[in-house]
């Protein structure tokens, strides 16, 4: 037996570090992790990750997320979501395990947020509970019901001859600077009082155009039932391409609990240009006018989840302004027919009638709505009789007239109606009209009751009719509300009462 002290201090240590290996159980991890082979602008390569999938959300380093777009052989093609500018090859790429998503909920009501879900309002982090995923399967057919409930937008040419319903998806068209979004913005504003949530997704906008947007709303109340969506102009091409698929998720969720949603789209021509520039980038064939062959899907595949859900599935709708951009009125290029192919109508902005300050400057001709008057308020059919004609044909013969061609009586009365239905349909931004009025001041336009009234003092009569249109008895004032065709009576009540207020207005006779 050894007689050494230190072999029993060797035991004893080894027998001490034996049991703590068997006691030492780590949480193992398990990461799958890939490389950073190529960074271009706003995009990346990434060498191949196991059991990845499309539309991933991938993680790099610097909080920096990015989604599987390209699935190649040997590399996955990255549309990178922020600022890339400290990504280099050679960084490290880690799966999340779920695809692109979105918080959702009640939480988001009145703020301002980038697609990803992130504040731009400075009001601090949200306290939202649910996420979906942006890219969602449209609503079977049998699970839509009819597009038969209004949307009213409290725009007097869009309420009477071009209406919205909920559900629908109406395109609004035109060149620069004509008033797109100011058509939107009012509808938005109209919805205070209609229990309809609304979602403003800018989409490659300037900063101080969302601004501007986003202090009018808040001016008048309306952020109180309104979500901001916002990717600018200098974002990421990523973020400009996911934004319009994120705002459909959000308003997805209060539609699928029985709501009533208004989702606007400012713009879809910047969207597909952010797309056209991701795919170039990721090396897919161009096509038409450089865009991408698979262009028209991403866009129907947004605007098909537009809709109105059979009670089953709750009963709610969601309906879709998208707006685009055309270039010298050229209704015909590739993203405005595909669009128009995809909505259920359009709503086409005149850069003519813009300049000569018939605002808003809706050119009824081209203008559509597919939907119709089944989505209108029955009230509106007394209200609105040959309205669409008779401005048809006063633009027809206005033509004529500037030959400065000598004029029969009833052509000459044609032209001065014209110019009555003109003045009535024209309306400053940002003053959207309640029904009541509108079907008041349309009764008094059809009938003849303005024809009388000088044309320079149009706006004075309006402003006598809307005053006038308060004293009305009050069954006939919730007849004007109702939707319902108005008797007789009512209509004889409110033109008796629109005659006695314009006496004071009719122009003598010669």
């Amino acid at each position: 037996m050894s007689t050494d002290p230190h072999i029993g201090w060797h035991e004893e240590a080894f027998a001490e570090i034996s049991q703590g290996l068997e006691s030492f159980n780590p949480e193992l991890v398990l990461q799958e992790a890939g490389t950073v082979t190529v960074v271009l602008n706003s995009i990346a390569r990434v060498t191949l990750l196991a059991a990845y999938r499309f539309e991933e959300l991938l993680k790099f380093p610097g909080d920096l997320y990015g989604i599987a777009f390209n699935l190649d052989e040997s590399e996955i093609g990255v549309v990178l979501l922020g600022d890339y500018w400290n990504l280099h090859a050679g960084d490290k790429v880690e799966r999340t395990g779920r695809v692109m998503d979105t918080p959702v909920g009640e939480a988001l009501i009145g703020r301002v947020i980038n697609p990803l879900g992130k504040p731009l309002d400075g009001k601090g982090p949200l306290n939202f509970h649910h996420r979906l995923p942006i890219e969602r399967t449209a609503p079977a057919i049998m699970e839509r019901n009819p597009v038969n409930a209004p949307l009213q937008t409290g725009i007097k040419v869009i309420d009477a001859l071009i209406p919205v319903g909920r559900g629908q998806r109406e395109l609004i068209l035109g060149d620069r600077q004509t008033g797109k979004t100011a058509i939107a913005i009012d509808a938005i504003l109209n919805q205070h009082d209609q229990d309809v949530l609304c979602i403003y997704c800018a989409i490659g906008q300037r900063a101080a155009s969302v601004a501007k947007v986003v202090a009018e709303l808040r001016d008048k109340g309306a952020m109180d039932y309104t979500i901001v969506v916002v990717a600018e102009g200098n974002d990421a091409a990523g973020l400009n391409y996911i934004a319009p698929y994120a705002a459909t998720s959000m308003g997805e969720y209060f539609m699928e609990k029985g709501r009533d949603v208004l989702v606007v789209y400012d713009d879809l021509t910047q969207h597909a240009r952010s797309y056209r520039e991701i795919s170039l980038l990721l090396r897919r064939p161009p096509g038409r006018e450089a865009f991408p062959g698979d262009i028209f899907y991403i866009h129907s595949r947004l605007l098909e989840r537009a809709t109105h859900l059979r009670q089953e599935r709750g009963g709610g709708s969601l309906t879709a302004l998208p707006i685009i951009e055309t270039e010298a009125q050229n209704m015909a290029a590739y993203i405005p027919t595909n669009l128009i192919s995809i909505t259920d109508g359009q709503i086409y902005l005149s850069p003519t009638l813009f300049e000569l300050g018939v605002l808003p400057a809706v050119d009824i001709g081209k203008s559509v709505s597919r939907v119709g008057d089944k989505a209108q308020l029955s009230v509106y059919r007394t209200a609105t009789g040959s309205l669409k004609l008779d401005h048809a044909q006063f633009e027809e013969l206005e033509a004529f007239a500037r030959f400065g061609t000598r004029l029969d009586e009833q052509t000459r009365k044609t032209l001065e109606h014209g110019k009555r239905i003109r003045s009535v349909l024209m309306q400053p931004n940002l003053a959207p009209v309640p029904v009541p009025f509108q079907i008041t001041l349309l009764l008094a336009l059809t009938k003849g009751l303005l024809d009388e009234v000088p044309h320079s003092k149009m706006k004075e009569a309006e402003a006598l009719l809307r005053n006038a249109t308060l004293e009305l008895p009050k069954n006939v004032l919730e007849a004007l509300r109702s939707d319902k065709v108005l008797s007789e009576t009512e209509v004889s009540d409110v033109l008796e009462l629109c005659s006695k207020v314009l006496t004071t207005l009719k122009q003598p006779n010669p």
